[in-house]
């Protein structure tokens, strides 16, 4: 069985080296020492979200306070191609359901998207607030997949600024799919940027949006401009998901077909 993935705070992992000690405290200190009772002698791993990963046996517990012997640093290669989902704001916790899922299937990025038809609004101190749920489902979700990678949850964007940031992501090489029922394109015949490993040396790490509607659907407004920006539309298959299902069913989709599943 895997070991259990804790997060640190704001430390860099990278300086450590096999034999060293770390002291997990804090709130993860206190999560694994005194919540989950972990003692000495047991294996957990300690990643920094972006990439390292401690490999590590517990050696002491004290007053919420683990500490750590590491036996193995493990640095993860970025991402070829950045996998991001953008996710319509939806009633319930629909839009959370689709971004805990996308991050354990391996989504590198999520934005908040504020469309047409969103039933939720996002305004002031319920942005803030709401955002902040978003980043705590992100954290849960990177933990329970034992991921050493923390996608960034972007700030939520309206319709003309997501425009603009499609606009800017094919200009840049990378590639926008709209997920729409009306579609004649399958995901699967989608042409996919190339990973930067395969892309000229000058070349920035190209982008990959996938953007999913609100219960209601895109508008036909948003698709129009969606695609004069240089986005493309798909279609998963022959039925029709929610919007809590279908950002998690394509980035799974598209992360086979970017070999990450290999």
């Amino acid at each position: 069985m895997s070991a259990p993935v804790f997060l640190a705070d704001g430390g860099a992992l990278g300086a450590l080296g096999p034999g060293d000690v770390y002291v997990l405290d804090g709130a993860e200190g206190r999560h694994a020492g005194v919540v989950q009772r972990r003692g000495p002698g047991e294996r957990l791993d300690v990643v920094d979200g972006a990439g390292t990963r401690l490999r590590c046996v517990v050696d002491a517990v004290e007053d919420g306070e683990v500490r750590l012997r590491v036996d193995e640093v493990v640095v993860e290669p970025p991402p070829g191609v950045v996998l991001t989902l953008v996710q319509a704001l939806a009633k319930g916790d629909r839009d959370e359901l689709a971004v805990e899922a996308a991050v354990e299937v391996g989504v590198d990025a999520v934005v908040p998207w504020q469309a047409d038809r969103s039933v939720v609004v996002w305004r002031g101190q319920r942005a803030a607030k709401s955002r902040a749920k978003w980043v705590a489902t992100v954290r849960s979700a990177v933990k329970q997949a034992r991921r050493a990678c923390l996608p960034p949850v972007a700030e939520p964007v309206t319709s003309r600024q997501l425009a603009v940031r499609v606009r800017d992501v094919v200009a840049d090489g990378g590639a926008v799919v709209v997920l729409h029922e009306d579609a004649t394109t399958a995901l699967a015949d989608v042409t996919l940027p190339a990973p930067s490993s395969a892309a000229p040396a000058t070349s920035a790490t190209p982008a990959l949006l996938v953007v999913v509607g609100p219960e209601g659907g895109i508008s036909d407004a948003e698709v129009a401009a969606l695609e004069e920006a240089g986005a493309v539309t798909a279609r998963l298959g022959p039925h029709v998901l929610r919007t809590s299902t279908a950002g998690p069913v394509a980035v799974a989709l598209l992360s086979e077909r970017l070999g990450r599943w290999a």
